[in-house]
């Protein structure tokens, strides 16, 4: 029971701070993301890909959280565009706490796209709000049709599903359709996106999607 108590206790105030994250980018017009994935689905790769295609239309901040190493804040940089890293050292998802930490380090008035790349984890970062607009799932197709069935909570609470590395699928054992249909069991109101990193596949789409949302916002 005291556990209980105790999980309560954390979201609850995670969502207090959660909520003032959310007011403070609102108020300064910004159109924020949660980028949420298993390891190895591509993430910083898509976010790369996805500044690329950007080219500058509007401006973007990120915050990347890891377990260890700055690897991927490094990736990101090469873009220019700033960028902090949060290291959890061991904890499998940010927190609201750690976002407003890291976005002090950041010029919050020269930003109009912030994107926050989640740790490498389909279940822990569901339940932690970091004061987003959206999470974004990102579901490789390496990993199989069913992981919307084995963690629908993650499905439940983003808005957005991209689809990538769909260049392997000849290679896999993966059905983009099933993907979907499992995805829209958890949550039928997913906007769905099918990428690849490799070809540019979708990358166009997914990124002007972004640049319409962040301008909607500044406006």
């Amino acid at each position: 029971m005291s556990v209980v108590t105790i999980e309560r206790k954390v979201l609850e105030k995670n969502d207090q701070l959660a909520a003032e994250n959310r007011d403070a980018l609102t108020r300064l017009g910004i159109f924020t993301i949660n980028m949420v994935s298993s390891p190895g689905a591509g993430k910083t790769t898509l976010l790369e890909r996805t500044l690329a295609a950007l080219d500058g239309r509007v401006r973007v901040s990120v915050v990347e959280g890891d377990v260890q190493t700055d690897i991927d804040a490094q990736r990101v940089a090469r873009y220019g565009v700033p960028v902090v890293q949060i290291v959890t050292n061991g904890g499998c998802h940010l927190e609201a706490r750690l976002v407003r930490d890291a976005l002090e380090q950041i010029d919050l008035t020269a930003t109009d796209l912030l994107v926050i790349e989640n740790v490498g984890n389909l279940v822990c970062p569901a339940n932690f709000d970091l004061g987003e607009d959206l999470k974004v799932v990102v579901l490789s197709v390496t990993e199989g049709d069913d992981k919307p069935l084995k963690y629908p909570a993650m499905f439940q609470r983003a808005s957005v599903l991209v689809i990538n590395k769909v260049d392997l699928v000849p290679y896999v054992d993966a059905d983009v359709s099933a993907i979907r249909q499992h995805a829209r069991l958890a949550n039928p109101d997913l906007q769905i996106f099918e990428t690849s990193c490799r070809t540019g596949e979708g990358i166009a789409e997914w990124a002007g999607w972004l640049a319409v949302q962040a301008e909607r916002r500044r406006a």
